[in-house]
């Protein structure tokens, strides 16, 4: 998995491509989170290069957006495609974040 984050004025913008894995999952969580800080509140999501996720990427996913909504924010996600996207829609997480 290639994974960039970058702050914006308007939030964080997280770039995901190839597959992720347990072990990516928790790279992911730990830039995020960082990038975040103490008043963060919105991260967008960038899965337009995403081929594959698992369970647990989806769950550290559902993680940062909790803190986000805590802090008066969201997760966009943006970018959604083939079996990622159809996984999204099986979950019904395509009603938790916005789909952009």
């Amino acid at each position: 998995m290639k994974l960039a984050v970058h702050k914006e004025s308007s939030g964080i913008l997280v770039s995901v491509s190839g597959h992720m894995y347990v072990e990516d999952a928790s790279q992911l969580r730990e830039k995020a989170l960082e990038a975040l800080g103490n008043d963060g509140r919105n991260v967008v999501v960038d899965m337009s290069g995403l081929d594959y996720i698992d369970s647990s990427g989806m769950g550290v996913l559902i993680s940062i957006h909790k803190r986000c909504v805590q802090r008066g924010g969201g997760v966009t996600i943006r970018g959604l495609h083939g079996t990622v996207q159809e996984l999204f829609e099986l979950t019904r997480l395509t009603k938790v974040f916005t789909i952009a």
